[in-house]
């Protein structure tokens, strides 16, 4: 059985969608497969889970439009994608990176709890956000004012007028929560690595915006640290979602975990490799960012140890082939190189998927390289 665990092809095929195509080929060719989309805590996270409940509710999207999103739920658990409600796919033609902000994430999690739930999974990648989780906080109740006493506004530059943070009138049922923070990013808050240096230019941020958002997270920062008598601005993923993880793991006491090994364990990769003779695992870009925790090279790791074959397949591929070979794999196959150009990869990806399906069913019972 061949197990294909791939994460989305940004901008051109969902997981789902990219996993059923190859499955497609490998089953076209005689071949057995077994689609097991994954994610690493951004979008796709709620469409890999299994076993949930998905609640649709509306919430205030990241320029202050109502979008509409939902949360998972199982028993007393909720996981919230952070992406659906503030999320930069949600803005494919307007990129406001100043004004931008998490209200909308805070709406979902209070639906959460409305919901009855205590276990609250917050998954952060993808934000369109700079704010330091500010919004977030505001929607649960906390206060952020300006020396004047008056509230401020939203998005990331508001915080650099950030003088006060009330959070005495936080949701009661808050303390009684458990949060846990799933992100594959372990970037401080501020600084050169923090979220504004290294994640706002993405959003769209210009050299200038850059320079506001840091002053506003610094300030941001300060002032929740003299509220709560402790800085966390410094503590391994408080610069995730442009902030939002900062909020998250200072005011709401959240423990934070990998977003790749959150989903590989809660939909069960491990068990599923153990019947598998290859895995193939990808996503659009197969490059540097992708070992830095991405769900496809934590499906290598697993596959490695017990010792299943693995095949990249990937929109486009840019490690060498030694760091391929440190990967663990074996074969690669490469939409870019096939279809010749960027345009063509994009517009025939799932026939070109199909047909790498394929040619993998002609080497499903691996034993090495085709």
């Amino acid at each position: 059985m061949i197990l294909v665990c791939l994460d989305k092809f940004r901008g051109c095929l969902t997981a789902a969608e990219a996993c059923s195509s190859v499955v497609a080929g490998v089953t076209a060719a005689g071949g057995d497969a077994v689609a097991m989309p994954v994610a690493d805590g951004g979008e796709g996270t709620l469409a890999a889970l299994t076993g949930y409940r998905s609640v649709p509710v509306e919430v205030t999207g990241p320029t202050g439009r109502p979008v509409r999103a939902s949360f998972a739920v199982r028993g007393t658990r909720a996981v919230i994608e952070m992406a659906q409600a503030s999320g930069l796919d949600l803005l494919p033609d307007l990129r406001t990176p100043l004004l931008t902000d998490t209200r909308g994430t805070g709406e979902l999690i209070l639906a959460a709890l409305d919901h009855g739930c205590l276990d609250i999974v917050l998954a952060v990648g993808g934000s369109a956000t700079t704010d330091g989780g500010a919004g977030m906080l505001s929607a649960l109740g906390a206060r952020v004012t300006d020396f004047r006493g008056t509230p401020i506004g939203p998005g990331g530059a508001a915080l650099t007028s950030a003088a006060f943070v009330d959070l005495s009138s936080l949701d009661f049922r808050l303390r009684m929560a458990h949060v846990t923070l799933v992100s594959d990013v372990d970037n401080p808050l501020t600084g050169p690595d923090g979220a504004a240096e290294v994640f706002a230019p993405q959003k769209g941020a210009s050299p200038r915006d850059v320079e506001v958002l840091e002053r506003g997270l610094r300030q941001f920062a300060s002032v929740v640290a003299r509220a709560l008598g402790r800085d966390l601005s410094a503590a391994p993923g408080a610069g995730a979602a442009g902030g939002t993880g900062f909020a998250a793991l200072a005011v709401l006491g959240a423990e934070r975990v990998s977003g790749a090994e959150f989903v590989l364990s809660e939909i069960g990769v491990e068990n599923a490799l153990r019947s598998a003779s290859l895995v193939v695992v990808g996503e659009g870009r197969f490059d540097e960012q992708s070992l830095r925790g991405k769900a496809p090279v934590g499906v290598a790791a697993l596959a490695r140890r017990l010792g299943v074959p693995i095949a990249v397949v990937a929109g486009d591929i840019r490690l060498s082939a030694a760091q391929l070979r440190e990967v663990g794999a074996v074969a690669t196959w490469s939409l870019l190189e096939r279809a010749g150009g960027l345009g063509a990869a994009i517009g025939q990806a799932p026939e070109l998927l199909v047909e790498i399906g394929r040619e993998l069913a002609a080497v499903g019972a691996w034993g090495g390289a085709a």
